[in-house]
């Protein structure tokens, strides 16, 4: 997950005598870089994952230092470290009430602090710590391609991760990420990193495939729920107009089980965009763990047009709501009260599609196999078809 705030205050806390002072929330987030500002005019440049580092300048006033806080949260900073001792010598309630409350880092060091050599020093360890994301992204991406081929990529992941341990994958799409550009993916990107709290290094953060994954690794399941909630959660209320849909594998053992996980968070990710929910965790989906598994979609379409065929063509030339009437009646358990609620249509008219169903389907659909049979039918399709089908 990049060099953290954490990282930052293990190796600076004895050395620039830094302390963080509000934001513990955003202990866990990763820095791209650090920028020295005394204004609010380069902020507007922020990317996300930006450092801002100021003496208080520009800051001496209540009112001005809230300002720089709100515009470093709107702008997805990482934090603020602020030089303290000289035009700021305590830093306001309100600023640290702010940063506490938003889960934005405030840090600061003594005005002794030479902050060109504090700056440089920790400039080259987040450009190491990039390095090193890219060559960890990299092994992953080939963990999941070739899991057999462990030579290839384990070495480059035994010093960060428990290879033997449990692993979990969720995948993160907005439906779009494919179409964008590189500069525009990465800059979300950035956002949905630091929406991330409570994980840092037993986790890791990239793209591939249309989505964005995160691997854990050593987090129970419990554990890791309640990150990714808190993830939905945060990301709902910071993006509320980009859609967001999150897919979670369950726990798999040892690295080269990786790709099953990340299968299972496929599809799991796929079944979050067609109900238009979000998380959605691959333990959860009942009958469609096995169906989403099967790799020959043809077959699956083979089975549903097989088993309902009649049903389907009736619809197609007639415009009729055969298979939608079907599909709600094996779900209710054959209530007819219960599919009139739920399709806001008159019990008369559910017994007339139903009976001619029957006559279509050759089918008393009295034998529990038969409507088990039917019932993975209407699943299947409503699986490849990507219809939403609501709970």
């Amino acid at each position: 997950m990049g060099f953290t705030i954490e990282d930052m205050l293990v190796v600076s806390s004895d050395r620039y005598k830094m302390e963080l002072v509000a934001g513990r929330d955003g202990w866990s987030n990763s820095i791209s870089w650090l920028l020295m500002l005394e204004d609010l005019t380069i902020i507007q440049n922020f990317s996300g994952k930006e450092l801002a580092v100021t003496t208080g300048l520009g800051f001496q006033k209540e009112d001005q230092m809230l300002a720089l806080v709100e515009a470093l949260s709107a702008h997805n900073a990482s934090g603020l470290i602020v030089n303290t001792g000289y035009y700021i010598m305590e830093l306001p309630a309100s600023v640290i009430a702010y940063c506490d409350e938003n889960g934005l880092p405030l840090l600061t060091v003594p005005w002794e602090v030479y902050l060109a050599d504090m700056i440089k020093d920790l400039s080259v360890r987040i450009f190491l710590q990039s390095s090193t994301d890219e060559q960890i992204s990299a092994a992953l991406i080939r963990a999941i391609e070739q899991p057999q081929e462990r030579d290839r990529y384990a070495p480059d992941l035994l010093a960060h991760f428990d290879l033997d341990g449990s692993f979990q994958i969720a995948l993160v799409t907005t439906g779009d990420l494919d179409r964008m550009d590189t500069v525009e993916r990465r800059r979300l990107s950035y956002r949905m990193q630091l929406y991330l709290t409570n994980l840092t290094h037993n986790g890791h953060f990239f793209y591939y495939d249309s989505c964005f994954v995160v691997v854990m690794n050593a987090i129970p399941e419990t554990e890791s729920a309640e990150i990714l909630n808190d993830f939905a959660g945060r990301a709902k209320r910071r993006m509320a107009d980009r859609p967001l849909y999150i897919g979670v594998s369950d726990a798999v053992t040892d690295i080269e089980n990786l790709r099953t996980a990340y299968r299972r968070a496929k599809a799991a990710v796929r079944m979050a965009q067609s109900r238009d929910r979000s998380p959605v965790f691959f333990a959860g989906m009942g009958i469609y763990r096995i169906l989403s598994m099967v790799d020959d979609h043809a077959l699956l379409r083979d089975f549903t047009e097989e088993t309902l065929g009649p049903v389907l063509a009736h619809d197609r030339t007639h415009c009729s709501e055969y298979l939608k009437t079907l599909d709600a009646w094996l779900r209710c358990g054959g209530s007819i009260k219960a599919v009139s609620e739920e399709l806001f249509i008159h019990r008369n008219t559910i017994l007339y599609r139903m009976s001619a169903i029957r006559s279509l389907l050759h089918t008393s659909l009295e034998d529990p196999e038969e409507r088990l049979l039917f019932m993975t039918a209407c699943k299947i399709y409503r699986m490849e078809a990507g219809i939403r089908e609501d709970p």
